[in-house]
């Protein structure tokens, strides 16, 4: 198995679920999590920036993760999408094997 959690910021909520609905839709994730309203405070052409977010945590795997993150690239407003994966190291093994069998 090699499962993924994938973090991504969007403008907002809506967002954050049209993404993720895609995503699941066509098989590149198991399971997408909205969180609405996060502060967001970074750097952008030169300028610190504070703007309120939502996150979209999806779970997949590693394997799919080119084509995942090209996807979002495609339907993402941002001009350069925040799309990080972090490798799931251990867990509930039922669930690790459904995200497997999901995607």
């Amino acid at each position: 198995m090699d499962p993924v959690l994938v973090y991504i910021t969007t403008k907002d909520k809506t967002e954050a679920k049209a993404i993720g609905r895609t995503l699941i839709v066509e098989r590149l994730a198991a399971c997408a999590n909205v969180i609405d309203v996060m502060e967001s405070i970074y750097w952008w052409e030169g300028k610190i920036c504070e703007d309120n977010e939502s996150v979209l945590i999806v779970k997949t795997k590693e394997s799919l993760l080119d084509k995942l993150t090209a996807k979002v690239k495609s339907i993402h407003s941002y001009e350069c999408p925040c799309v990080v994966a972090l490798r799931i190291a251990g867990g509930n093994e039922d669930y690790l094997r459904w995200i497997e069998e999901s995607v």
